[in-house]
């Protein structure tokens, strides 16, 4: 295919370089957007008179036939274009002949690929919320079915404190809903136009830059045309969100993985979502979540190149931009397929009570409460711990949990202790006794839950 800058150029450019140069392998992923970008365009050139209103009809009009052929498999894309922007307007001109080439007037490549990306991050962005909001109700739905499933809650992988498996589920759900909200921000930020920045510095053509932003459906033009073609913080931002939902994605994935094991044991995986072993039949792996923990390094890889590529670069379009697509695109294919399959799985889980609730059992997860309980007798707390320190000594030795321990024991240690000690250390009365906002109980959980079902669960777009 014949370059169309060719014009400056005494020789042939030579095929490796064409092969370097060339971007039609990764950027045709945008040939919706690069079409629909040009209709608006030649649209808002036959209203301005830049061309006539017939011309841009006849353009607009087989440019979405060459969207349609293109969707239906009917035109393959040319592996020798330079890129999908070539390979289209080429496709048009062999179509239409000389009025084909007028599409291009009063537009560059670089603000053409700068509104290219925009919508077609936009698409994701949407698909991506979406997939988020399900795996929200998906964990909400979980809570709202394990309200007193006890169990224990964990620092430094310790046994520390009772909570519930809806308590537990419930911060990720805070996780996810501040990702949701990154990619809010990301689309606000980044729904500016740059059609019509030019290679740089718009043109002398009289465009009418409102309205193509407005058939676009993007807020506004991008104010400054240096930045409208140079920009992609939103690139790093689409990127940043997508590598922090991963990383959150990965914590819920090694938890499933350690409560899989005989040590844990707390969820069973439908079979539907595991696999086995090539030479141990016994064995039923928690493959999709090993697969989520390890491409959150692609995500995160996917950030700093990005970076990577930008730090050093000046104002303002430099060839170097073309790495910004496969990073985005790879972080946006990678998100969305660990969000597709992380649902079903969760929601064909069988989470196993009696054992989170025998764990609970052990660890003396109940000594905090145990020593509220004297500090609710008026000993100073630092006493109380003291005190409790040494019970949990005395039980260790012994071979048993506090809830065990007779009450001479309690006595002995301190005349404040009474038969009521029993219920303070009770591991549901633990749980139900942290009512403050946040807390384990069930009534904090609920409210919580209904919290997140009247906002976060809602439709964030009108389009929805």
């Amino acid at each position: 295919m014949a370059k169309l800058w060719k014009g400056r150029f005494s020789k042939e450019l030579d095929e490796r370089v064409n092969d370097f140069n060339s971007s039609i392998s990764f950027d045709s992923a945008m040939y919706l957007e690069d079409i629909t970008g040009s209709i608006a365009h030649v649209t808002m050139l036959g209203r301005q008179g830049i061309v006539t209103e017939e011309e841009a009809k006849k353009i607009a009009s087989e440019l979405a036939a060459i969207a349609d052929d293109i969707t239906e498999g009917r035109l393959a894309f040319d592996p020798e274009a330079e890129d999908i922007h070539m390979f289209v307007e080429e496709e048009l001109t062999k179509r239409l002949g000389a009025p084909g080439k007028k599409l291009h007037t009063a537009r560059s490549r670089n603000d053409q690929v700068a509104v290219d990306l925009r919508m077609y991050m936009r698409k994701r962005i949407d698909e991506i919320v979406g997939m988020l909001r399900k795996l929200v109700e998906t964990l909400v739905g979980i809570a709202e079915n394990n309200l007193e499933t006890v169990m224990p809650g964990y620092t430094h992988l310790q046994r520390a404190q009772p909570i519930t498996l809806a308590h537990h589920m419930m911060a990720y759900v805070e996780m996810f809903r501040r990702d949701m909200t990154r990619f809010f921000n990301c689309f606000e930020l980044m729904n500016e136009s740059p059609l019509g920045c030019g290679a740089l510095a718009t043109t002398t053509y009289p465009i009418d830059r409102e309205y193509t932003a407005k058939m676009l459906g993007f807020d506004a033009p991008c104010a400054n045309s240096l930045d409208g073609v140079s920009d992609r913080d939103y690139c790093v931002e689409f990127c940043s969100a997508a590598a922090l939902t991963m990383t959150h994605l990965s914590r819920l994935s090694e938890e499933i993985i350690m409560w899989c094991s005989w040590e844990f044991k707390f969820v069973e995986l439908d079979d539907a979502y595991a696999t086995g072993s090539s030479i141990m039949p016994q064995k039923k792996n928690p493959d999709i979540c090993e697969l989520i923990r390890g491409k959150t390094g692609r995500t995160v890889g996917d950030l700093i190149t990005l970076l990577t590529v930008l730090k050093g670069l000046p104002l303002a379009y430099n060839k170097d931009m073309q790495e910004d697509k496969e990073a985005v695109f790879d972080s946006a294919d990678t998100l969305k397929q660990c969000l597709s399959i992380i649902v079903p799985m969760l929601k064909t889980a069988r989470f196993i009570k009696e054992n989170m609730l025998a764990a609970a059992k052990k660890g003396f997860i109940n000594a905090t409460d145990c020593a509220d309980y004297l500090v609710g007798k008026g000993m100073p707390f630092r006493d109380a711990y003291a005190v409790v320190g040494a019970l949990v000594a005395k039980c260790t030795e012994k071979g048993v949990g506090l809830d065990e321990l007779p009450l001479e024991d309690f006595k002995a240690s301190s005349e404040l202790f009474d038969s009521d000690v029993y219920d303070a250390i009770d591991l549901i009365g633990c749980v139900k006794g942290r009512k403050a906002v946040g807390g384990p109980a069930p009534e904090a959980v609920a409210a919580h839950i209904e919290k997140i079902r009247s906002t976060v669960l809602k439709p964030w777009r009108e389009e929805e």
